[in-house]
């Protein structure tokens, strides 16, 4: 279902636009999604909504089939891309899971803010994004997730998320349907 609407209570939560996330391998030009990520916490901000800036600092124990991605991390891996220009009344959360909310006090903070809606962008969309958003969910937030604000390392797993998960979790819109909305409300 297509964006239709954006709660006067909504923030914005932009996943894993780092540093040593963003010179990864990805399915789509990293520099649109950064810049549309940009041009919604802007809008957020001007419209004087949370903006939640996160970044991965590691993975969650436990056995995988697959060999850890993050091991080690270099220098500045956790620095945000500048173009997100983080602000003072930012909110960072540092994850060491998937998704943002898991051993972070995210849930808290924005029940404690009285919000109902986010809004979800960053990268990757079937691992990060997508654990966001079904925690999200799970906490009882309405959730809007940003489509052309998110890339994957994989097309197939950011179609599958984008066509199959996605809008059975919230609704999806463009950044520029979604700025325009929240330009609306905000009237």
């Amino acid at each position: 279902m297509p964006v239709t609407t954006l709660d006067l209570a909504c923030a914005l939560i932009v996943i894993d636009l780092q540093t040593g996330i963003v010179s990864l391998p990805a399915a789509h030009p990293v520099g649109p999604v950064i810049e549309r990520a940009a041009a919604l916490a802007a809008a957020f901000r001007r419209h004087g909504r949370p903006v939640v800036l996160v970044n991965v600092a590691g993975g969650a124990p436990g056995r995988t089939e697959q060999p850890p991605r993050i091991g080690q991390l270099p220098a500045g891996w956790t620095e945000l891309v500048p173009e997100l220009n983080r602000q003072p009344g930012d909110h960072l959360v540092t994850k060491r899971t998937w998704g943002a909310f898991t051993g972070t006090g995210l849930a808290d903070y924005l029940n404690g803010l009285g919000v109902t809606q986010l809004v979800i962008a960053g990268v990757a969309t079937s691992i990060g994004v997508e654990s966001t958003a079904r925690h999200a969910s799970e906490n009882g937030f309405n959730v809007t997730l940003a489509v052309d604000a998110m890339t994957d390392r994989n097309i197939d797993a950011h179609d599958n998320s984008v066509t199959r998960i996605f809008p059975r979790l919230g609704e999806t819109g463009t950044a520029a349907e979604i700025i325009a909305l929240l330009d609306k409300v905000a009237v």
